[in-house]
């Protein structure tokens, strides 16, 4: 499930515990887990609801100042069931204090490296895509794919893994080191000093 930035962190401060979809069967279960912006967002419960029932009080609820922007969000056509999920914050997403956390051991570093050869070993992207984002923070996948021998929906996913192990970030637009990424690129660049 996917919450815009606005509403994950209005989930996150307790202002919203509401939302809406349209979907033939349940995407998602009670209980389940799923990151947002704003960090951890539990699934608290699941039900089928009445469009006919919705009002500005709803649309509240849900984190719309009226009930047609609220109307405005639904997918697909009137034939397909809306269900309201009530969702809860967890807290802050592990990768994020992992992002910030510039402070690399030896074998931290050697981790990264490991890291990345693996992602390196059939296709070479790790690196390359590590180092043009610390050189052009905000570029986008469609501008890093450019002499890659990869798509861009391939680059994204891939991305996603150093996103995972705390080296980047997602922008609005583009992609950014995090303080470990740009750490870890310091510290094996080859004009560091010696220990």
């Amino acid at each position: 499930m996917i919450l815009t930035n606005r509403i994950a962190h209005d989930v996150a401060t307790g202002k919203v515990a509401i939302a809406y979809r349209r979907w033939t069967t349940p995407r998602v279960t009670p209980g389940s887990t799923f990151r947002t912006v704003a960090g951890i967002v539990r699934i608290e419960a699941i039900d089928r609801a009445d469009p006919e029932q919705l009002d500005a009080t709803a649309a509240r609820d849900a984190g719309y100042a009226t009930l047609e922007e609220l109307l405005t969000t639904f997918r697909g056509d009137d034939s397909i069931p809306l269900w309201r999920i009530a969702v809860a914050w967890v807290g802050s997403d592990a990768r994020e204090a992992l992002a910030e956390n510039a402070v690399l051991s030896p074998s931290d570093i050697a981790d990264i490296d490991a890291l990345l050869d693996r992602l390196d070993a059939r296709t070479p992207w790790a690196r390359t895509t590590l180092n043009r984002i610390a050189g052009q923070p905000g570029i986008t996948a469609g501008q890093l794919v450019d002499g890659l021998p990869l798509g861009k929906d391939s680059l994204k996913r891939r991305i996603r893994t150093l996103k995972e192990h705390g080296l980047t970030r997602s922008l609005p637009t583009g992609y950014e080191l995090s303080a470990r990424g740009r750490a870890y690129l310091s510290a094996t660049s080859p004009e560091r000093p010696a220990p």
